[in-house]
């Protein structure tokens, strides 16, 4: 008797295991599940799946059921060799506003159990042109940029910047950005961006709270969804510069002052395939007092400066020499250029442009 019900009970598996390999079809899709983003109300979208035949022996698809009235389907309907490829065309017709979310069930002639494709999207009265607009991708969350310049502020001030965001998800999004400093701090507008909608995150700086004058930089991160962590592909690099001030100083002390003159305020690197470059610019004192290069500072990691000498003398030179590091380019988020910040009146801020031709 326990013998018997041994046999019955591997004949079951065997039975069982064989309807498994049957029901694994041949038939495999490049994107089975599309996301079209925002489509036009009243104007029909279209995707097309194509798949390719895996398995050894001949196949073709016998059905294609759409989930509603409003898809049309057309498909490959010859069989289709080991190792070519078909493909479904589905038309939505896009006659109600909203998100959507359709499926298709695939029948083949290899297997009764079907495989499932999908698209979805939302049907607006105003298309976002998301590539445009949004060029920066986070996932399904897009962005604007992810560089934020806070430039020539002054102690006390209080600038704001704004983040466009797109939620491409059909879910509802609740941005929130990471690791921000304690000089800055963050309004979102809505806190909660539905389905293909768009939001604005506003950034206030609090200059007060800013340590250095000159340059500041700190990397803040945009969450995109719930216990999402920090890494490049959701990182934002804000900076800050702060001047000095001048508010104080009396006629006489500003006709005397240091006066900075450059021999270049903008330099053009022609890399050809070189691994690094340098020019030199020379800086001059036209003025009758000391002039002070406080701070000299770059805005991103392609650039390498030395100095010869940051307090020179009424009538003397220094030499600045500029070196640009190919390697770090493509990786930089802002464009190359430098910061001197001096006790020159006219000129607290120079920004030195780079301009790169391979």
């Amino acid at each position: 008797m326990r013998k018997n019900i041994l046999k019955i009970g591997a004949a079951l598996m065997l039975c069982a295991s064989s309807l498994c390999v049957q029901a694994q079809s041949r038939l495999v899709f490049d994107t089975p599940k599309n996301h079209v983003g925002e489509v036009i109300f009243q104007q029909p979208a279209t995707v097309v799946f194509t798949y390719k035949n895996k398995g050894k022996e001949p196949i073709r698809i016998t059905e294609v059921a759409p989930s509603c009235g409003c898809t049309s389907v057309e498909w490959t309907r010859e069989e289709i060799a080991p190792g070519e490829k078909g493909q479904i065309s589905v038309l939505y017709d896009a006659l109600m506003l909203g998100t959507f979310f359709k499926e298709l069930a695939v029948y083949t002639s290899d297997s009764p159990v079907p495989q499932y494709l999908s698209m979805e999207g939302r049907v607006v009265t105003h298309k976002i042109d998301v590539q445009g607009d949004f060029p920066i991708e986070m996932g399904n969350i897009r962005v604007n940029t992810n560089y934020v310049e806070f430039d020539d502020v002054n102690r006390g001030d209080h600038p704001v910047a704004e983040l466009q965001v797109v939620n491409l998800e059909r879910s509802p999004y609740r941005p929130t950005l990471m690791h921000l400093p304690n000089y800055l701090s963050a309004q979102y507008i809505p806190e909660v961006i539905a389905g293909g909608r768009t939001g604005r995150i506003r950034i206030t700086l609090d200059s007060e709270k800013l340590g250095l004058l000159g340059l500041n930089q700190t990397r803040i991160y945009l969450s995109r969804y719930m216990g999402d962590k920090v890494s490049e592909t959701n990182e934002i690099l804000v900076s800050a510069v702060l001047l000095p001030s001048f508010a104080n100083l009396t006629a006489d002390q500003l006709a005397t002052a240091p006066r900075m003159e450059l021999s270049q305020e903008e330099l053009t690197f022609v890399m050809g395939g070189k691994k690094k470059q340098t020019q030199t610019i020379t800086v001059r004192n036209e003025g009758q007092e000391t002039l002070d290069i406080r701070s000299v500072q770059v805005f991103n990691q392609s650039i390498e400066v030395s100095l010869s000498n940051r307090s020179i003398q009424p009538g003397k030179s220094a030499q600045l020499k500029v070196t640009l590091l190919a390697k770090y380019l493509k990786k930089a988020k802002n464009r190359p250029r430098l910061l001197l910040i001096t006790n020159d009146p006219s000129k607290a801020k120079q920004a030195i442009n780079i301009n790169v031709n391979n």
